[in-house]
């Protein structure tokens, strides 16, 4: 059965802290970038309060996540419709009587008591600070972060023994961040290095231009079903692409599809934003949007899903991965919008320019395959935090929809090369090495870059780049269709760390799963191709192959592959994958890992074959 490990470094305590509460989360540490200034002006303060239901049968998502997508499986490819995961995942009667009582029994008037539309959440009206101190044995401070930010926290909470089996965390509490610094750039340097907080994670740098290619793949062989077929791109405003740069790699690359435009679906207000325009927040949309509509071509439309009004996206919140979340499943958002107020999206947004429209919750088309370049550090967010989002990319598996996240940037360190000390404080310079979220997630694909090494081909074997992200989860445990390979890994080549470098304990999460080429990449950004660098290059690339074999498999009358990570870790895909055996990819102060024969928390399971790929996937029922 899968379960969740949790390491030292998260902070997290279950002991009692009195007898009549437990602690149900902490955090030893202040988040990277904040300091705690003061006590609130007011105890009266208002607090939107929310409790996040325990869900039914969640312990059973990763046997029925693989049942679906396991290719031995006589269940393989018949994905659950959006109801049953709802009546399925639905937190019990029990658990909303339990939670509701326990506040009446504290004080809470009944009337004031609401369960979301989604039945996930318990929410409170008018809630103030005071009652949440009394009511969560706590103190709340304002945290302001180095750019200017301020937010409502606190360092841990408790509540009753008998609540606790009932809920997974209650916000606001522990989980907030905040702005990062506006992204510079000049005539030869693009730099992305904001606070800990979600960003692009490509390293772009203005190289000679690029002499290794890809080449469109062979999907005019392919019989198509473009129509029952999906892709989408996720872009955070103000990350937003250019059209002219599109046009201009279009014609080197896929003349047909000069003058093509991806789809927009807006979520909470978010646009292609024309008001800032600079390298830094149009490449990254560039180079995923004009990758991805290369590869599959003018007869596969795109989706792009731009989430975040300007005044929200200009603040870069740590998760708005929960926002487009919310938007794709209504069981998963609250009723009035956002998930933890201190950290995701709120709409109506009242600042100058926001979004004025109620907060996008299960109104958005699902796609089969959806491509995220971005990524924050693990230690960012609390372990209850990653697991419920996780949760929610798991429940999505079972509905058919392929997530794949870039593994980042940074070798075994986290964002801005940032490691973490034992108490969870991260910081340039500490031991412990530092893998991303939600690529460490089970039940999503992450993936890294390799390159083609020097004066070689792209026909001769490849290495893997040395930015690219990997290692092993602090928090998420080893699922059951990485076993054996992680345990080849550990008995064939142990890596020479101990515990006091990375979880060692060869029971985590490895990532990342498979990776392509991410170095010398050509894009086209203010008029100018450039080459660049970065796992950002992996997940529309990947995401391209996984959406023409979803194609063929619709077009044969078949269901799109879903949640791929059973299958390629499968004997039966053995030979899908070149595999990568050398380079490295170091941080925190180490040489990292090494890229070995068989899997490897570098390169993962190595580069993909497509053709490979689309006979297997196509062989299956």
């Amino acid at each position: 059965m899968f379960a969740v490990a949790f390491a030292l470094v998260t902070g997290l305590s279950l002991v009692s802290a009195s007898p009549s509460f437990s602690v149900h989360e902490q955090r030893a540490n202040i988040a990277h970038g904040w300091a705690r200034v003061h006590r609130p002006a007011t105890p009266s303060a208002i607090l939107p309060l929310k409790i996040g239901l325990k869900q039914s049968n969640i312990d059973k998502l990763h046997d029925h996540l693989l049942d679906v997508s396991h290719p031995d499986s006589e269940n393989y490819g018949k994905h659950w419709t959006p109801e049953e995961v709802k009546a399925y995942f639905r937190p019990s009667d029990e658990s909303v009587d339990v939670v509701r009582e326990w506040l009446v029994e504290a004080g809470v008037d009944r009337g004031r008591i609401e369960l979301s539309k989604g039945e996930h959440w318990v929410q409170v009206k008018d809630f103030t600070v005071a009652e949440a101190e009394r009511i969560l044995n706590t103190e709340y401070h304002v945290y302001q972060h180095a750019h200017g930010d301020t937010r409502l926290g606190c360092s841990s909470y408790s509540v009753p023994p008998h609540v606790q089996p009932h809920i997974e965390l209650i916000t606001p509490t522990l989980h907030f961040n905040g702005r990062p610094p506006r992204l510079t750039s000049d005539s030869n340097l693009i730099s992305l290095n904001p606070t800990p907080m979600i960003y692009p994670t490509a390293t772009y740098e203005s190289l000679r231009p690029a002499t290794v290619r890809f080449t469109t793949s062979p999907r005019s062989q392919l019989i198509r079903a473009a129509s029952q077929n999906s892709f989408a791109i996720v872009e955070y405003t103000p990350q937003a692409y250019i059209g002219s740069d599109l046009d201009l790699f279009f014609a080197n690359f896929s003349p047909s599809l000069v003058g093509i435009r991806p789809e927009l679906i807006s979520i909470d207000g978010g646009v292609v934003q024309t008001e800032e325009m600079d390298f830094g927040v149009n490449i990254e949309s560039n180079f995923d949007i004009g990758y991805a509509m290369t590869l599959v071509g003018p007869g596969q439309p795109l989706r792009l899903y731009q989430v975040e009004d300007i005044p929200e996206g200009s603040a870069q919140l740590l998760s708005p991965f929960n926002d487009l979340l919310d938007a794709l499943d209504g069981s998963y958002c609250t009723e009035d919008g956002g998930d933890d107020p201190s950290v995701d999206g709120t709409y109506p947004d009242p600042a100058p320019g926001g979004y004025t429209g109620l907060k996008d919750c299960g109104n958005k088309q699902r796609s089969n395959v959806i491509s995220v370049s971005y990524a924050s550090n693990e230690a960012d967010l609390t372990p209850f935090y990653e697991i419920r989002q996780c949760n929610e990319y798991g429940k999505l598996g079972l509905m058919g929809t392929t997530f794949i996240f870039a593994s980042g940037d940074s070798g075994v360190s986290g964002n801005d090369e940032l490691c973490v000390f034992p108490n969870g404080t991260q910081s340039v310079g500490a031991p412990l090495f530092n893998p991303l979220f939600p690529a460490n997630c089970p039940y999503v694909t992450g993936v890294g870059a390799t390159q083609v090494n020097p004066g070689s081909t792209v026909f001769d074997p490849e290495s893997a780049a040395s930015l690219t992200g990997g290692g092993f989860s602090n928090i998420f445990a080893l699922p059951d269709y990485q076993k054996k390979v992680v345990e080849e890994f550990y008995k064939f080549h142990a890596p020479p760390y101990g515990s006091d470098r990375y979880n060692n304990s060869q029971r985590a999460r490895g990532i990342p799963d498979f990776s392509v080429n991410g170095v010398n990449c050509t894009v086209v950004a203010e008029g100018r191709a450039i080459a660049v660098a970065g796992t950002s290059a992996a997940p529309p690339v990947i995401g391209a192959m996984i959406t023409l074999i979803n194609d063929a498999r619709l077009a044969a009358g078949k269901s799109p592959v879903g949640f791929i990570n059973p299958a390629i870790y499968s004997d039966a895909f053995k030979g899908a994958f070149r595999d990568i055996v050398s380079g490295n990819n170091p941080g925190c102060g180490t040489d990292g890992f090494e890229s070995v024969e068989g899997w490897d928390p570098v390169s993962g399971l190595g580069t993909p074959n497509f053709e490979k790929l689309l006979e297997l996937w196509t062989a299956l029922p």
